[in-house]
């Protein structure tokens, strides 16, 4: 009998991406007791939190942003008189009328100090402080999550892609895909495969949404970078919705080009393009099953409060988290605006923090399955005091 070893071993004679390699990966799935669903995307790059979730209403920001396009006269559509959103953002309009999207302004993680992405990344992924055994770093906080759930087990998936996701390292098992990496594969080639895994339906699946992925990159090889990847993202949704709908309960995906240190107008307008077909199509996917859903999209810090002289700004402290699903309670912006004055930033450049952006997550996990709050602030997230229940949850 063929086997799936010799099958990958040999794909390279029928035109298969060299990429697709099982230990490597973007997006990672684990099958969880109960109904509920949780999906996390990691905004890598820092995501400007005061362009997305504009705080129209403290003067200062048209004032530290001079150039930027701020507030409802400008693009940005009015949230709630005294938050706008992002114009690129405006597919999520009807999720905030619906009720089921939400903010927290003001966040962050313990992070403090240097404002390294990858130290920023590091400690928001392993959902620690700067204070811990190091081997906690070397884990992930939804890999730990997975522990204190004894009936979790992995999901089947298939693998192909570069970049992998830290928040999800660990023991616990899970499964793996991406199809961030062109698939080629001739027609031959692709009737090859359906015959050696015509009886296994979650690999030939998951290799047909590939193949077709890799299909459809080629054939828009004339489109623009923005649009290409923003066909990227609804791929990467889809599938996720895919398996969300069968036994999968947790998926984690990353979506990067959060860095606008130059020209964030523009800058910005593609990963937040990507962010909301992120979610429209996670929604559409997931058809009932969204009404069980919560999306929690994270980023390591937010951005200074003033822009710089390049029409972008540099790295900050105080971001945004966004929240979405049909498991959210109402639309709203949580969380206390300290505001924009100079004496009100941390350093005299950030937004100033006003929650940690893991209790968010901590109580999302105790809402949807349940976990005990001494596992979530000792085991899950070492170290964190979930404070009063911010009720994002219906």
């Amino acid at each position: 009998m063929l086997s799936r070893r010799f099958f990958l071993q040999g794909s390279a004679l029928i035109g298969c991406s060299a990429a697709a390699h099982p230990l490597m990966s973007s997006m990672t799935f684990a099958a969880t007791p109960g109904e509920n669903r949780l999906v996390v995307v990691i905004l890598r790059g820092a995501m400007d939190g005061l362009d997305i979730v504009q705080p129209y209403g403290d003067p200062m920001l048209a004032k530290l942003r001079p150039d930027f396009a701020i507030g409802p006269g400008n693009g940005a559509h009015d949230l709630d008189g005294f938050y706008a959103l992002h114009p690129a953002l405006s597919p999520l309009l009807a999720l905030w009328r619906a009720g089921e999207l939400s903010f927290a302004h003001a966040v962050s993680t313990p992070y403090r100090g240097k404002r390294s992405h990858f130290d920023g990344q590091d400690i928001l992924e392993a959902g620690t402080g700067q204070d811990v055994p190091p081997e906690l770093h070397r884990t992930g906080w939804l890999n730990r999550l997975l522990h204190s759930m004894p009936d979790a087990r992995a999901d089947t998936a298939f693998s192909v892609g570069t970049s992998g996701m830290p928040v999800l390292a660990g023991e616990a098992p899970t499964m793996s895909w991406s199809p961030e990496a062109s698939v080629g594969v001739s027609d031959q080639g692709q009737r090859l495969f359906e015959q050696i895994y015509h009886d296994d339906p979650l690999f030939r699946d998951a290799a047909r949404a590939a193949f077709e992925i890799g299909a459809q990159s080629n054939a828009s090889g004339r489109r623009t970078t923005g649009a290409k990847r923003t066909a990227q993202a609804r791929a990467i949704a889809s599938f996720a919705a895919g398996r969300l709908r069968g036994d999968t309960r947790i998926a984690a995906f990353s979506i990067n080009g959060w860095d606008t240190h130059r020209a964030q107008i523009s800058t910005l307008r593609t990963p937040a393009e990507r962010l909301a077909a992120t979610i429209t199509t996670l929604k559409d996917g997931l058809g009932d099953v969204w009404g069980k859903t919560v999306v929690l999209a994270m980023t390591e810090f937010g951005r200074t409060a003033a822009q710089n002289g390049s029409g972008g700004t540099d790295h900050g402290t105080g971001g945004a988290l966004v929240m979405a699903g049909g498991a959210v309670s109402k639309a709203r912006v949580h969380g206390h605006f300290p505001g924009l004055r100079e004496a009100d930033l941390l350093d005299r450049r950030d937004l100033m923090p006003q929650a940690d952006i893991r209790s968010y997550a901590a109580w999302a996990i105790r809402g949807m399955f349940g976990v005990d709050r001494a596992v979530l602030e000792g085991q899950v997230f070492p170290g964190l005091d979930m404070g009063p229940d911010p009720k994002i949850l219906a």
